[in-house]
C-alpha cells in the first residue's frame, strides 16, 4: 500500500481574507453597538436594583418575579391590553396595508404616487401628536367635532365624555392606530407587487386562472413572500412599540382606570417616574422576549421555505 495516500494533511488551513468583509464592517458596528450592546446591558441591569445614582445592586430575578407576582397594574393592565391591541392592530393594519398596496397598483402611476403619499404621511407623525390631533375630534364638551355633529342630528342630548370613559379610549386607540398604520411595510408590499413579472399572471389565465382571487392567492402572495415578511416584522415592532396614545388622548398618566395602559407606558412609567431602572429593563426584556416569539411566528409563515 503506499503509504502516502493514507497520510493524513495536519495542516492547518490558513483564514483568508475576503475584501466583502469591509463593506459589512460598518454596519456590523452600528448593530453591534446599538443592539447587541444595549440589549445585553440592558438584561444585565434587569438582574439589578438601579435607581441611576447610586451603583446597580444584584438582585437576581427578583425584578421578573416582582413582576408576575406583585405588579398587579401589569398582569390586569398592561400585559392584557398589549396584546390585545397588537393581535387588532397588528393584522388589521397588516391586512389593510396589503389591500391598499393590491389596489394601488392597478392605478396609473401618477395617481398611485399621490394617493401613497396621502396614505403614508400619517405614520410620519409621531402617535402622541397625532392623539393631540384626533383630541379635538373626540373632545367632550359641545366644540368637539363628533359630539357636536351627533348634536346636530338629535342622536345625544349632551355631550359625551369620549375620552374619559374607560370604555371608550381603547377603541378610538384601535381608531388611530390604524388609521397610521400605512408605514414602511405598507411601501414595500406595493413595491413588491409592482415587481412580479406580469407574464405569470399571463400564464396562469391561459392554464385556466379565473379571478383575481385565484391571481392573488396563487401568485401575488408567492411571488412577494419576502415583501410579506418584512410588513409582518415591521408590523409586529410598530404595536409592540406603540405608547403613550391613551394618555395623550385622555390628557392624563396614567388613564382613566389604566385603559389602554400598554407594556412601553408601564416600562416609562418605572424608568423615568420612579426612576426603577432595573425593574424597567426585565419589563423591557419581557417585551423583547414576546416580540421575538411573534416575529418566529411570522418567519415560519412567510419565509421562503414556508
Amino acid at each position: 500500500m503506499n503509504k502516502s495516500n493514507t497520510m493524513v494533511n495536519l495542516k492547518p488551513k490558513q483564514f483568508k481574507w475576503n475584501s466583502s468583509y469591509l463593506f459589512v464592517m460598518p454596519y456590523l458596528l452600528v448593530f453591534f453597538t446599538l443592539v447587541v450592546l444595549l440589549i445585553v446591558i440592558s438584561i444585565l441591569l434587569s438582574l439589578t436594583y438601579y435607581d441611576t445614582i447610586n451603583f446597580p445592586t444584584w438582585v437576581g430575578l427578583e425584578n421578573y418575579v416582582a413582576i408576575f407576582t406583585q405588579d398587579n397594574d401589569f398582569m390586569q393592565y398592561a400585559l392584557p391590553n398589549t396584546l390585545k391591541y397588537a393581535l387588532i392592530i397588528g393584522p388589521g393594519s397588516y391586512g389593510l396595508s396589503f389591500f391598499m398596496a393590491w389596489v394601488l397598483a392597478q392605478l396609473t402611476h401618477r395617481v398611485r404616487t399621490i394617493v401613497a403619499i396621502i396614505l403614508y404621511s400619517p405614520s410620519l407623525t409621531n402617535g402622541v401628536l397625532m392623539a393631540v390631533i384626533w383630541r379635538v375630534l373626540f373632545s367632550g364638551d359641545s366644540r368637539g367635532y363628533l359630539n357636536y355633529l351627533l348634536l346636530s342630528l338629535g342622536f345625544i342630548n349632551e355631550p359625551v365624555q369620549w375620552l374619559q370613559n374607560s370604555q371608550m379610549i381603547f377603541g378610538i386607540m384601535i381608531f388611530v392606530g390604524i388609521w397610521s398604520s400605512m408605514s414602511v411595510g405598507f411601501l414595500a408590499m406595493m413595491s413588491g407587487i409592482l415587481n412580479i413579472n406580469k407574464d405569470l399572471y399571463e400564464a396562469a389565465y391561459v392554464d385556466g386562472m379565473k379571478s383575481r382571487w385565484q391571481e392573488i392567492f396563487y401568485i401575488t402572495i408567492p411571488s412577494m413572500k419576502p415583501q410579506m415578511l418584512f410588513g409582518a416584522v415591521m408590523a409586529i415592532v410598530g404595536t409592540f412599540n406603540a405608547a403613550g396614545l391613551a394618555s395623550a388622548l385622555s390628557g392624563s398618566i396614567p388613564p382613566p382606570q389604566f385603559a389602554g395602559w400598554l407594556i412601553v407606558d408601564h416600562m416609562a412609567d418605572y424608568g423615568f417616574a420612579r426612576y426603577e431602572m432595573g425593574y424597567a429593563s426585565a419589563l423591557s426584556v419581557l417585551l423583547l422576549l414576546l416580540v421575538f416569539s411573534f416575529n418566529k411566528l411570522a418567519t415560519k409563515l412567510f419565509s421562503e421555505k414556508g
